[in-house]
């Protein structure tokens, strides 16, 4: 009995408990534009592979939402727009895939080279959003290479940013977002193949 109404007591109550925001209707991923051949066997001698390593953030991008910058000091988040995972790790796999495809090097992750990582390659994204004063979605890279045995550090930049046509609302950024990601991982393929 006193179960029974220890039950009844809380049913009013449960519809006013969350655990956890309302997910978004769709979730938004990027996709490579660069082809990589289906069961085509690479292999990497000694330093040629080249690791992609985990890339480090602003506390802005350290989240699943996509920030829209809306003056030069405040930051707003498109409403019900989200990444499957965080921006840096999509744009660490978009990298590797793209570099693999134009480069034909093997791409390792952070994880997978403990033996030879040969050339690597991190750095910082440093935006990864939409741009409301501009309309543009803009990707920024700080890019570091240390390529094979070598202990010198190279340090470049790289940017891309792709207009928004229309609202800026969920489907918006993914579109443009992955098209500014793409951009940017050609970019930096074409460095890292050309050392």
């Amino acid at each position: 009995m006193r179960h029974a109404i220890t039950f009844l007591a809380a049913l009013p109550l449960a519809g006013c408990i969350s655990f956890g925001a309302e997910p978004p209707p769709a979730l938004l991923t990027l996709e490579t534009r660069a082809e990589l051949p289906v069961g085509e066997v690479r292999r990497a001698e000694g330093g040629s592979a080249v690791t992609v390593l985990s890339l480090t953030t602003p506390q802005s991008l350290s989240t699943t939402r996509v920030p829209v910058q809306s003056t030069p000091t405040t930051i707003a988040y498109v409403e019900e727009a989200q990444w499957t995972e965080q921006p840096a790790r999509l744009f660490a796999r978009l990298l590797g895939d793209t570099i693999a495809a134009r480069t034909g090097r093997v791409v390792l992750g952070n994880g997978q080279a403990l033996t030879d990582p040969g050339t690597r390659l991190g750095g910082e994204l440093r935006h990864f959003g939409l741009d409301a004063t501009t309309r543009e979605a803009v990707v920024t890279f700080d890019a570091q290479i240390v390529r094979g045995e070598a202990q010198a550090v190279e340090k470049r930049r790289f940017e891309a940013r792709v207009p928004i046509q229309g609202e800026i609302d969920a489907q918006t950024a993914g579109l443009t977002l992955n098209d500014a990601a793409n951009q940017v991982a050609a970019q930096v393929a074409d460095w890292v193949g050309r050392g």
